[in-house]
């Protein structure tokens, strides 16, 4: 066979074939289905128990050979419906308060999936998907104080957001870093952060090449923030030693307590010493939306550098987070790796604006903002401050029954939205008293009743409530009030507390 003059070898009984079905009436049937399911599961959650552990037989099920051959969608989607589905972490359900994860909601739901059809890559092209990123950053500047020429870009979370600033600082420390490396920069780089420090930070020091020993963890006070007369010291005998200090970290709410740092003197010392200053504000910068919250923040507009999530305290659906860089071309320089098949052009697809890929370490970047973009579209920052505030009164609100229990303790102030507290009767103490709360955060968790977390304060085992979930009520936290009055009653009753509590059995 010739084409155009050119002979063509053609393999006899070779068929073209696609991954598109072979009925389309009969894929849109069961597209149908599976949201009238996920709507059904949406509405009903609270109904459910609020965390179920996978039974064995299902766990051994679902560890199967890779499939070689094809299987009727239906199979695979009534596999799911039996055991995927029923097993979810929960963070859905009114009464999920561990970590800090966001419950998602429907539209989110629905953005998704209109952004999976779409199958967008946002690292370069002239789209629309990319001017949809372009807008919701240029709006997260402005609920943050940021200049409309700031950097930024959508990460899938907090965690690779401050990595990415923290590229941007290291970088900003010296020209040559970018290309030479570490190397010959007259002394070790230093970062400085309080104790509270999340560890997504630690390990970004790591992962940039500065390593964690150069990680200096900065004492706390009593309310869990940041000892700033400390820290001064701390820069003054690391320069002493020859030293380079290089950037410090200001955490808008600790992931412990909700502490939020002396953000407006970590930005002075920060200026004063000539370093970066990079705002940790993952979950706790959201509070910046309201007015009354604004001055317990004070100093965030300072920040050189500032992360937070869109699927934590803004509810949005895994995931996605953000980075702020105030230098738009200090961003740019610390990604920008020229390559001819990244050039952009004057017309056609490689036009537009500056490819995010300048601006990241990833070169596949699907479509999160849509989802950002339609909720904050459908709802407008006046109901999500509502929410926010909302989540606010609730952990006052536990706040108050802890208090109001002979039975329980609090451990920390609330400070913001999250709880520590445990069941402390009397006449139990030490690691015994951390054994039973350990117990009784466990059975809470296994019999369904709620899902709260866990952390140490000053070697007390607390059981952490993290309330970043627009569907909890008031009801909702006097359950778990009664029941782990109840749950540590029949601890210590049936006799089968652990005689302590080790150290290296709690896992941060």
């Amino acid at each position: 066979m010739e084409l155009c003059g050119i002979k063509i070898g053609i393999m006899e009984n070779f068929r073209e074939e696609s991954l598109d079905p072979a009925n389309w009436d009969e894929m849109r049937r069961l597209g149908h289905e599976m949201v009238d399911t996920m709507m059904d599961y949406l509405q009903a959650v609270g109904q459910r128990p609020a965390w179920q552990k996978p039974p064995e037989d299902i766990m051994k099920s679902l560890r199967q050979p890779v499939p070689m051959e094809g299987q009727d969608i239906r199979e695979v989607y009534a596999e799911f419906m039996t055991k995927v589905l029923p097993y979810n972490l929960g963070n859905v359900h009114p009464r999920f308060w561990a970590w800090v994860q966001g419950g998602g909601t429907p539209v989110g739901m629905m953005a998704d999936m209109l952004a999976s059809g779409m199958n967008s890559n946002l690292a370069i092209g002239d789209q629309a998907p990319v001017y949809i990123e372009r807008q919701v950053l240029d709006w997260s500047k402005e609920l943050f104080g940021f200049p409309l020429e700031a950097g930024g870009i959508l990460t899938s979370g907090a965690s690779m957001a401050n990595i990415t600033a923290l590229v941007v600082a290291r970088n900003q420390f010296s020209a040559s870093i970018k290309r030479s490396g570490l190397q010959d920069q007259g002394g070790i780089l230093t970062i400085y952060g309080s104790a509270e420090t999340h560890n997504c930070l630690i390990k970004g020091v790591e992962a940039i090449g500065i390593g964690s020993d150069h990680f200096r963890q900065v004492p706390v006070d009593g309310n869990f923030m940041i000892r700033t007369d400390l820290l001064k010291k701390m820069i003054a005998a690391d320069r002493r030693k020859g030293y380079q200090p290089m950037c410090i970290v200001g955490n808008a709410g600790t992931v412990n307590t909700a502490a939020v740092d002396d953000l407006e003197a970590l930005a002075d010392i920060a200026r004063q010493e000539k370093c970066w200053f990079h705002v940790d504000g993952a979950f706790g910068a959201i509070p910046n939306i309201l007015p009354e919250w604004k001055p317990r923040l004070k100093g965030l507009e300072h920040a050189d550098s500032l992360s937070f999530d869109f699927h934590k305290w803004l509810y949005m659906n895994y995931e996605v987070g953000c980075v702020l860089i105030r230098d738009g071309a200090a961003h740019r320089e610390a990604f920008s790796a020229p390559a001819s098949y990244l050039l952009t052009h004057e017309r056609g697809m490689a036009a537009g604006p500056e490819p995010f890929a300048t601006y990241g370490l990833e070169l596949s970047r699907g479509f999160k903002a849509l989802k950002v973009w339609m909720l904050l579209k459908e709802h407008g920052i006046e109901k999500y401050s509502r929410m926010v505030r909302q989540n606010l009164e609730q952990a006052q609100y536990l706040g108050s029954l802890v208090q109001g229990s002979a039975e329980l303790q609090l451990l920390a102030e609330v400070s913001m939205n999250i709880v520590c507290y445990r069941w402390n009767p009397g006449g139990i103490g030490g690691d015994q008293l951390n054994a039973v709360n350990k117990e009784i955060l466990m059975r809470l968790q296994e019999e369904g009743i709620a899902a709260p977390s866990y952390t140490l304060l000053d070697g007390k085992y607390a059981i952490r409530v993290c309330i970043t979930n627009h569907r909890s009520r008031r009801e909702d936290f006097e359950v778990l009030v009664r029941e782990t009055m109840r749950v540590g009653r029949e601890v210590v009753g049936s006799n089968r507390v652990p005689a302590r509590f080790a150290g290296d059995e709690f896992r941060s």
